[in-house]
């Protein structure tokens, strides 16, 4: 972070297109790019802005996405905290998508790991200033005032000043050195690690927030876009007569796949594009549509034949990865048992219960666009790459996103909005069906994974073999990828939690039939589900009970450094697993029928621990309740962090209990909830969140560490509870709901 600054209020307006007034204070994060210089006509532009007026408002720009992770809230309460503001006072405005505003790119569950510090360092340094404003004006000492609850109070005197009052004066103040300011102790916070209202909350709850569909501006037009129901396919021709009845419909026509550059950007699949006055009339008029197709060679593509091959490729050795450690072969042949086991998860789509949608107007060598995206910049640089205009030339509205889950970081929809702008001549806004949503996605990978693993006669661990395949995300960008890249497998794999002497990981190839992206803890879906399944499986040839398994399994209390300020910690991994353990009351007699599942992961520099507890009657499951302990370092937002922890256990039953794409001659199978479930209300469990207090360290991620080590869990327990494994998901497979 380089040095906060002071911005006067012309580079303001220029900058950041708002009105200007007030303490205005910028600051800089590194934007990514070693050859970005974040000045415009060599003015300082700031990532991130804290803005103070004199009715006392206080502004903060969020260059972060909001899809319902409350980031907004969490930086606000970080510069409300350190400032001493009253929260009625605290406003957010949403920034474009602009390469001055740092790395935008809302995924990772890395936004308050990332810009935390410098939103509490921007707050301290505001009320310094207006400390400082009040001191002069009652000729007193600064260290006689102190400021709280939007006032600045002289101590000795009990008198105070509202902090807008003293706007006009603290603006003429010389800006704080920042290495001197001095941040709150945790025992000094207010809103830090409490329970906070969303700042949006009204909005949210009176119907008044701004999602990407909901945008509407003068003369728009909606489109609707028929796509090959087989990945890559083109249109060979199309017949519009009957789509050309429907009342509303206006325009037919044929939009060519727009293919990405290697090594980056989306593109758009193509298709035919069916314009109206209305999103209905285009819905209606592409289901009218007659066309012939260009399969291509992805029709020969079966998801179960590929499930076989899998398989088939994993019980034979790969490609070794670095980091394995000792001689696992030798474990083996010295070993009293070993184990093994295959485990698969299915291609899953993000299902997101806001489509992708986006509003663009192409005009006079300029785009403007109104979307819900994670990766604004992203977004902008492929426009500037498709349509040859200038990127300064191109603003990217950000709207809320009905949900995310990674989905939304990729900007196809996008690029077609743009492109049935510039041929219709219009605004005009595209809206995919949940059809399409479920039908051409960017899909979370499926995956095969063989493990092997020794005890000896005490029923220790002494070696363990893996061995994972499936498509990688990088096939998106790069071809003939076909093997699992450094850093996926650095998501559960080569950086388990467990004290392995004897440790081998091997890489197995897995092409790519359909797009694939990152989704909601990525491939940690699959470590998770591998890791915690096998170990349990360990802990029963072991006779020995699972959470002491873990622990035993997990070692001596050990840090171990990586490449970042996270380094691992054993101690906090034990630690959540023992409190979740004690909430669960594991070890207590259980209603005959049920079970408890026990899994634990390390994802996103977090440490979880859950137990599930199912039920299963005449072999159907019903998840009754849900322990889940987290330890993310400082809590920012503890409501938040329950309410994404919540979001993650539903998220993770659904994957569990009926996640599956299946493809067959190409095209997938699935078409909308009714065969792409989700876990219902009457289905959602109780759930029970704890978040241990680390406050004195780092925050972490929260939004994605909840969903791992959810199947794992719910699959252990239905064993607990029938003696019967579960090694491939969902469970409607098996007809266990």
């Amino acid at each position: 972070m380089s040095n906060i600054q002071q911005i006067n209020r012309r580079d303001f307006v220029k900058l950041l297109g708002l009105a200007s007034g007030g303490i205005l204070l910028g600051c800089n994060l590194s934007s990514g790019r070693k050859d970005f210089i974040p000045n415009i006509n060599g003015t300082l532009a700031p990532n991130l802005f804290v803005q103070i007026l004199k009715d006392g408002s206080v502004i903060l720009m969020a260059s972060r996405s909001e899809m319902g992770q409350g980031i907004r809230t969490s930086l606000a309460s970080a510069i409300a905290d350190e400032l001493e503001a009253d929260w009625k006072y605290i406003t957010v405005k949403q920034a474009t998508g602009d390469e001055k505003y740092g790395d935008q790119n809302t995924d990772g569950s890395r936004s308050v790991r990332t810009l935390l510090e410098p939103m509490r360092k921007m707050g301290a340094m505001v009320k310094l200033m207006l400390i400082t404003a009040a001191a002069k004006r009652w000729n007193v000492a600064e260290s006689e005032c102190v400021a709280e609850n939007h006032f600045v109070i002289h101590k000795n005197t009990n008198r105070e000043i509202f902090f807008g009052d003293l706007v006009e004066e603290a603006v003429k103040v010389r800006i704080p050195n920042q290495n001197n300011v001095q941040l709150k102790k945790v025992e000094n916070f207010k809103f830090i690690g409490k329970n906070l209202k969303s700042v949006d909350l009204k909005d949210f709850t009176h119907g008044t927030a701004t999602y990407g569909i909901d945008v509407r501006i003068p003369d728009m037009k909606f489109a609707a876009i028929a796509r090959c129901p087989v990945t890559f396919g083109t249109v060979k021709s199309f017949d519009s007569a009957n789509a050309d009845t429907i009342p509303g419909v206006e325009k037919v026509f044929q939009l060519d796949r727009m293919e990405p550059p290697t090594g980056q950007f989306y593109g758009a699949l193509g298709g035919v594009v069916v314009i109206a006055n209305n999103t209905w009339a285009a819905f209606q008029g592409k289901q009218k549509l007659a066309i012939e197709w260009n399969y291509g060679e992805n029709r020969a593509f079966d998801s179960e034949k590929f499930k076989e091959t899998l398989t088939n490729r994993i019980k034979v050795k790969g490609k070794p990865v670095p980091g394995s450690s000792g001689h696992v072969n030798d474990a083996f042949e010295e070993a009293s048992t070993t184990i093994e086991a295959v485990y698969h998860v299915p291609f899953l789509a993000h299902a997101p219960m806001e489509v992708p949608n986006a509003t663009a107007w192409y005009q006079k060598g300029k785009i403007e666009v109104w979307a819900p995206l994670q990766d604004p910049q992203t977004a902008r640089a492929e426009l500037a790459h498709f349509f040859e205009i200038p990127i300064e030339n191109i603003t990217i509205h950000v709207t809320f996103l009905g949900g995310g889950f990674g989905r939304k970081s990729k900007s196809d929809f996008v690029v077609e909005a743009v492109a049935v702008s510039k041929k219709i001549k219009a605004p005009v806004q595209v809206v995919w069906t949940r059809e399409d949503d479920i039908q051409h996605s960017f899909y979370h990978a499926t995956s095969a994974q063989y493990l092997k693993g020794s005890l000896d006669k005490n029923g220790q661990v002494t070696g363990w073999l893996q061995r994972v395949a499936f498509p990688s995300i990088t096939s998106s960008f790069k071809p003939l990828s076909d093997y699992a890249a450094g850093f996926e497998l650095g998501m559960g794999f080569t950086n388990n939690p467990y004290n392995l002497a004897n440790f081998s990981l091997e890489n197995v190839k897995a092409e790519a039939h359909l797009r694939i992206g990152w989704m909601r803890s990525v491939v940690n879906i699959h470590s998770g589900f591998g890791n915690n399944s096998f170990v349990d499986e360990l802990a029963f040839a072991a006779k020995k009970d699972p959470v002491q398994f873990h622990l035993d399994l997990i070692g001596d209390d050990r840090i171990i450094e990586g490449r970042s300020e996270y380094p691992y910690n054993s101690k906090r991994m034990k630690t959540v697993l023992k409190n979740s353990a004690r909430l669960a009351g594991w070890g207590k007699k259980i209603p005959k029928n049920h079970g408890l599942g026990v899994a634990i992961h390390y994802s996103f520099y977090s440490y979880v621990a859950t137990i599930v507890e199912v039920s299963v009657r005449n072999e159907k499951v019903k998840v009754e309740n849900i322990w889940t302990t987290i330890d993310c370092g400082l809590a920012l937002n503890k409501d938040n962090i329950k309410n994404q922890l919540e979001g993650a256990a539903i998220f993770g039953m659904s994957m569990a209990l009926y996640g599956k794409v299946s493809v067959k001659e190409g095209a997938v199978e699935q078409h909308n909830f009714f065969d792409y479930k989700m876990t219902r209300m009457q289905d959602a469990p109780k759930i029970h969140v704890d978040i241990i207090d680390a406050m004195d360290t780092h925050p972490t991620g929260v939004g994605e560490p909840g969903v791992p080590v959810m199947a794992p869990a719910i699959c252990n327990a239905i064993f607990n509870a029938t003696g019967k494994r579960v090694r491939s998901l969902p469970l409607s497979d098996f007809g266990m709901v």
